[in-house]
């Protein structure tokens, strides 16, 4: 069996009809170089959705090869069940350096799921051991996502992704991204609120949905007026994506757990941190009779070459001066968007924060599949893009140059032209 045959008969790809892939020809990645990928037959494809929003800096970035090839020589994985790594150690020093004020304590785990998960498991923890066991709910807004674990499954909100586990999940109250809604929300329920959990700016999966300036601001001032935690999940917002290296810098919040993954590793090995406040940790101190110890963790937790990558990429955006050098990036992609694809008539809306783009095309019902018809066009292009339904998505990486941005814009008006018409 050739690479082709091989794949459809033993691999189960993820968020995939594999009905339809196994009658397609599969895309096969063999090696990338800086902003591309490069197939088994040496066809390169512009990497538009950073390898699912994780890439930084680019493919096969000499320094965190580097990075991770010296760390090889050093030790590939030790646990931190009960030691410590030297790279965990630094990266975690690294983080609440650059963190909102007051995050001081960093938990590591493996994806941004699990960061979620760590983040719910504690802050319910936490508000039992502070005795407010009543305060064991959570609040998440409208079309949430948060993963795909049990927990992070729980505070989504989009059906066509967690609809079907419902059976399975906790009970967690919904609310708008408006000011007043969630001020009458937790003027209601504060008292039985461990935690509002939200995407700060943009939410992602929901197909790049902007919240209105102020909301995050009002939420953590309301969090804060009616003793509920806040919860930030960045994996997708943090690391440049929205022109900061967080979102919540954007409107000066510091949240009381925040959840970080994707880009933490410039998109080299599987890595997630939750930060946390002292007033947080200090919960989880005591004797061992006392039972307050979190007992959560995961087998590759700090993994010491995820985490070299990690300081490796954070490097790098202080050298190449990543965000400052980010702003006519970003200023250059918003304005061809609006020159070459805002004009076609099937494009209702255009939604960009920074590098977050979703570009909504309508009317189409879900089953027309327009998203995943036009992603296929690109493809004959050259270029990589996923939708969410009838919303594609750009989130390109933050060392993507001006020509490959016009290369990007100008591929996506051609295939949605192409299938959808001017």
């Amino acid at each position: 069996m050739n690479l082709a045959e091989k794949d459809r008969s033993y691999v189960w790809h993820p968020f995939t009809q594999m009905r339809d892939w196994n009658a397609a020809e599969p895309l096969i990645i063999e090696r990338a170089e800086g902003n591309e990928l490069i197939d088994v037959d040496g066809r390169r494809y512009l990497d538009g959705v950073s390898s699912l929003w994780v890439n930084v800096h680019g493919h096969h970035r000499k320094e965190i090869d580097d990075a991770v090839r010296a760390q090889l020589d050093r030790v590939a994985h030790s646990t931190l069940l009960g030691l410590g790594n030297v790279p965990s150690i630094e990266l975690a020093e690294r983080l609440i350096g650059i963190a909102p004020p007051g995050l001081t304590r960093v938990f590591y785990s493996d994806s941004g799921s699990t960061a979620v998960e760590v983040a719910l498991k504690i802050a319910f923890q936490y508000q039992k051991q502070r005795r407010r066991p009543e305060k064991s709910k959570f609040l998440a807004l409208t079309d949430a996502y948060h993963g795909d674990t049990v927990g992070a499954v729980s505070v989504g909100g989009i059906d066509l992704f967690h609809e079907i586990f419902h059976a399975l999940l906790f009970h967690v109250l919904r609310v708008p991204p408006t000011i007043a809604a969630l001020e009458a929300t937790l003027e209601q329920h504060a008292h039985e609120l461990a935690a509002l959990i939200v995407e700060p700016l943009v939410q992602g999966a929901a197909g790049m949905l902007m919240q209105p300036p102020g909301f995050l601001r009002a939420a953590r001032a309301l969090c804060s007026r009616h003793d509920v935690l806040l919860i930030c999940d960045e994996v997708a917002t943090g690391f440049g994506r929205t022109g900061t290296m967080f979102a919540c810098e954007q409107e000066d919040v510091a949240p009381d757990l925040m959840c970080l993954a994707k880009g933490i590793s410039a998109g080299y090995l599987p890595l997630a941190v939750t930060l946390a406040t002292d007033e947080i940790y200090s919960a989880f101190l005591g004797e061992y009779e006392r039972k307050l110890t979190f007992f959560h963790g995961h087998t590759y937790t700090g993994n010491p070459l995820a985490c070299a990558a990690g300081i490796a990429s954070l490097e790098l955006f202080a050298s190449d001066r990543v965000l400052e050098k980010l702003q006519a990036k970003i200023a250059r992609l918003h304005a061809r968007l609006d020159e070459r694809i805002a004009p076609i008539r099937h494009v209702v809306e255009i939604r960009r924060r920074g590098f977050m783009v979703g570009i909504e095309l309508g009317p189409f019902a879900y089953e027309q599949a327009i998203g995943a018809r036009i992603c296929m066009g690109l493809r004959r292009r050259g270029v990589i893009l996923r939708p969410l339904g009838n919303v594609l998505v750009m989130m390109p990486p933050l060392s993507i140059t001006d020509e490959e941005i016009d290369r990007l814009v100008d591929a996506t008006r051609a295939s949605i032209v192409e299938i959808c018409g001017a």
